[in-house]
């Protein structure tokens, strides 16, 4: 295992530490790293709190900031948050108006934060992220799992709180958000969790896992090697499907790499996508590119399609300001 670490039970107290110090004109590290929080908190304005295992980098403390997450408690290396992380992140954040947890379709995630949603004595309301296509369930989750789709419903309630919307018609947004998005991976290598020591799966020089989970973990099956057009096509084929878009639907194409792929490589499926997506009758008019939900060193990539109508494309141009998204 060839990692830039000093110690495997040091690794994510050390990097929150680097990070915040990094971007303190933004950001709080709760007490005991428990959580990372906006510096500059808005009263009045319900607080968004998401989580989950480290090693998805930015997701979720990249998106903390104006516009977007006031807090997020991160695990260990792909371990959920423990429920304590969350009672006190929502304590440190909560000016009054409620908090909404926006919650990844993992079980230990989904289990962490209601249990922390009962015990916070406090008005608290979930959004539960599942966007992802490959798979109706998993060794993980419950249904589907929840992904890079999860990016997009953080930004759009992000700025649907910032404009003074109350809690309850942000979960509304949130839901119909992630009703909107659907997000399918594939995976080119595995990556190694430092805890392990070794790589999680093994692929050969010419196989692929197609449907991947941010994890690591299983998705449809395992091939060859192929083109990235044949690739963007399975994937697109799969997500398009699913949605049901109208002719002439305008969306959001988010191409997320896993950690190991380099931006050249992103863009050129981007360019896959764009045209497989216009010959099915949909254009892309918003488009975000680079490693967001990362799954370690992983090579690879994930697409995610968000269909857009006038009021969600307005609520994603608006300004955003966190470590890993502005605009």
């Amino acid at each position: 295992m060839k990692k830039l670490i000093n110690a495997v039970d040091s690794v994510l107290t050390e990097s929150l530490d680097g990070f915040v110090a990094a971007h303190a004109d933004l950001l709080v590290l709760g007490e005991e790293h428990k959580f990372v929080r906006r510096r500059a908190l808005k009263p009045g304005k319900p607080a968004l709190i998401s989580g989950g295992g480290s090693g998805h980098e930015p997701l979720h403390a990249g998106f903390v900031g104006a516009g977007m997450l006031d807090a997020a408690c991160p695990g260990q290396v792909f371990t959920s948050p423990t429920p304590d992380q969350m009672i006190a992140a929502a304590e440190a954040v909560d000016t009054g108006a409620g908090v909404l947890f926006i919650v990844k379709n993992y079980e230990g995630d989904v289990m962490n934060f209601e249990m922390a949603a009962e015990m916070a004595g406090r008005e608290i309301l979930t959004v539960v992220t599942d966007d992802d296509v490959a798979v109706e369930t998993s060794t993980y989750s419950t249904g589907r799992r929840g992904v890079a789709g999860t990016l997009v419903v953080e930004k759009i309630v992000g700025a649907a709180a910032e404009q003074g919307r109350g809690l309850a018609d942000l979960q509304a947004l949130g839901k119909d958000v992630n009703g909107r998005t659907r997000s399918m991976g594939v995976a080119l290598t595995s990556c190694t969790v430092p805890a392990a020591g070794k790589p999680t799966f093994t692929l050969a020089e010419d196989e692929m896992e197609m449907g991947v989970g941010i994890h690591g973990e299983p998705g449809r099956r395992r091939v060859k090697l192929a083109t990235a057009d044949a690739i963007a096509e399975e994937m697109l084929g799969a997500i398009v499907g699913d949605l049901g878009p109208k002719a002439g639907s305008e969306c959001l194409l988010l191409l997320n790499g896993f950690g190991g792929t380099p931006a050249m490589e992103l863009y050129l499926m981007v360019n896959s996508a764009r045209r497989i997506l216009a010959g099915k009758g949909v254009t892309v008019t918003r488009f975000l590119t680079g490693s967001y939900v990362t799954s370690l060193e992983m090579a690879g990539c994930s697409l995610t399609v968000t269909m857009l109508d006038q009021a969600v494309t307005t609520l994603w141009d608006a300004p955003v300001h966190t470590p890993a998204l502005r605009w």
